[in-house]
């Protein structure tokens, strides 16, 4: 599966970003899509997750503050809706998808959100 992210970008504190992530395959070859980010020097850290039935799990850092999607049945596409966003969530954001027969893993190459003055 080959995943691609879009939506990043130099956004000032307070505003909203949505990131999206296309991924090649269907749902029906997808058992869990993931956010990631990785800050400045630091490890890459898990945001927030989406299962092939919709439901999603968000780590504490950011509970209240993103929103995950995934887009209809036709297009394998999920969302991350960053609202208020903090100079703190700056990082490169990556998309992962655990593959349902394998149980594999995909990930994208990753969009930058810099979030300054």
């Amino acid at each position: 599966v080959l995943l691609v992210e879009s939506g990043g970008g130099l956004v000032q504190p307070g505003r909203s970003l949505k990131l999206s992530c296309a991924a090649s395959g269907s749902w029906f070859s997808i058992n869990v899509m993931w956010w990631y980010r990785q800050p400045p020097v630091k490890q890459r850290e898990l945001v927030a997750n989406i299962a092939r039935d919709g439901r999603t799990t968000y780590e504490d850092s950011v509970k209240g503050q993103f929103t995950l999607s995934r887009d209809s049945a036709k297009t394998t596409t999920v969302y991350l809706y960053m609202n208020s966003l903090k100079p703190e969530d700056t990082a490169v954001y990556y998309c992962n998808a655990q593959l349902r027969l394998s149980g594999n893993h995909s990930w994208g190459k990753g969009t930058l959100v810099t979030v300054s003055t």
